[in-house]
């Protein structure tokens, strides 16, 4: 890959800046010569009135901006390989759309600063590498190189990676926060939109976890039919089965979930009071776990990290059964006092022994000293949910 450094002002770069706001990424500068967001680049993430206004005040007050890299795509066009973040914040400002907070509390737009200081800002020189290399040379570099102070995550890594009429059409449609469901969606899915959390998840779930291999194979594609309609079947069903909206819902797998029980029938109503049962349930420790426990019929009772009972309530019920089976000369194990074995008299530590609801949790058994007995450990995990 070949370089050549070159020198511009913030002026240059920023002439006929345009920005779109509905998908909150800078498009043009360099008078329409520099594409300033490419599909490979991640979404604009300094629009949070901190990062982007330090970018502005840098330039006010003369401090240094940092190396930028240019992509050159044909003659006298370039685009933006790593600053795009800096430069749309810049373009933000000249072009009116940002305003800086003085040591008053005044906001400030560019059109407002004395002359003196807009021209200070246009005349900032940015220190530009021009870079000229094969597709798989600039995606290489791109991936491996952190410049910007922000680390790529995964998934916009993968976006440069498999950069093509799928990622762009795919980022239109997951990575756009101005996308009407995306207030319908933030209900089961974690992250941020502009940082490519909702694309990975719909690409997780369609490729059932081989995002890279699908991405691959479907990197030409001219249309995203497959990835939609396999996210809003998963979407859909959530919302079909539970309609009862939890804020525990967010972040579940809800991918692995629905593949493996969305062929089962549910009755809405029924689920709906299950949620409510072990919602108002003090036992239930992990309510992430309520939903896949009801969907897997609720017997993986481990899902829901069920309080066991406490130190005072099993030493309490053991000295209980101990002095009872020692006057009755019977084990202090019942299922042992009740066989015929040589365990049937056998008094057993407390190490021995396990807590065990005498009617178990999933049958309305709750985790009291009223319903706490004491088996030997045998006999415990034989015991179950009988």
């Amino acid at each position: 890959m070949e370089t050549n450094l070159k020198t511009y002002t913030v002026g240059e770069v920023c002439k006929g800046f345009v920005y779109n706001e509905l998908e909150g990424k800078g498009l043009y500068g360099l008078a329409g010569r520099l594409t300033i967001q490419p599909e490979y680049q991640r979404n604009y993430i300094y629009a949070d009135g901190k990062k982007d206004v330090a970018v502005v005040q840098s330039a006010l007050h003369r401090y240094p901006l940092g190396v930028f890299y240019f992509n050159k795509t044909d003659e006298n066009r370039w685009e933006v390989l790593d600053g795009q973040q800096r430069i749309t914040s810049l373009g933000r400002f000249v072009t009116g759309k940002l305003s800086i907070i003085d040591e008053n509390g005044i906001p400030h737009y560019f059109s407002s600063l004395s002359t003196e200081q807009q021209q200070r800002i246009l005349n900032t020189k940015l220190l530009v590498y021009e870079c000229e290399g094969t597709e798989d040379e600039i995606r290489k570099w791109f991936e491996t190189v952190n410049i910007a102070g922000v680390p790529l995550n995964p998934q916009e890594l993968l976006n440069a990676v498999y950069s093509g009429e799928f990622v762009t059409l795919a980022k239109q449609e997951f990575s756009n926060s101005g996308n009407a469901h995306v207030q319908k969606w933030s209900a089961y899915i974690t992250g941020a939109v502009n940082r490519q959390d909702y694309l990975e998840r719909a690409l997780q779930w369609v490729s059932h976890d081989d995002v890279k291999g699908y991405m691959s194979l479907h990197r030409h594609d001219s249309d995203i039919d497959e990835l939609k309609r396999h996210f809003n079947s998963v979407i859909d069903w959530i919302g079909s089965v539970f309609s009862d909206v939890e804020s525990e819902m967010r972040g579940l797998e809800w991918g692995r979930l629905y593949d493996t029980y969305h062929t089962q029938p549910y009755d809405p109503q029924e689920v709906s009071q299950l949620v409510h049962q072990l919602y108002g349930d003090p036992y239930v420790k992990n309510r992430k776990g309520i939903f896949e426990y009801i969907l897997g019929g609720c017997q993986d009772k481990r899902l829901l990290d069920i309080r066991i009972f406490d130190e005072a309530t099993k030493r309490a019920v053991y000295r209980r059964q101990t002095s009872e089976a020692i006057a009755n000369d019977t084990s202090n194990c019942p299922l042992c006092a009740m066989g015929h074995e040589a365990n049937r008299k056998k008094i057993w530590k407390q190490t021995e022994m396990d807590a065990d609801h005498v009617t178990a949790w999933s049958k309305g058994g709750t985790t009291t000293i009223e319903n706490c007995q004491m088996l030997c450990k045998t006999h415990n995990r034989a015991k179950g949910n009988r």
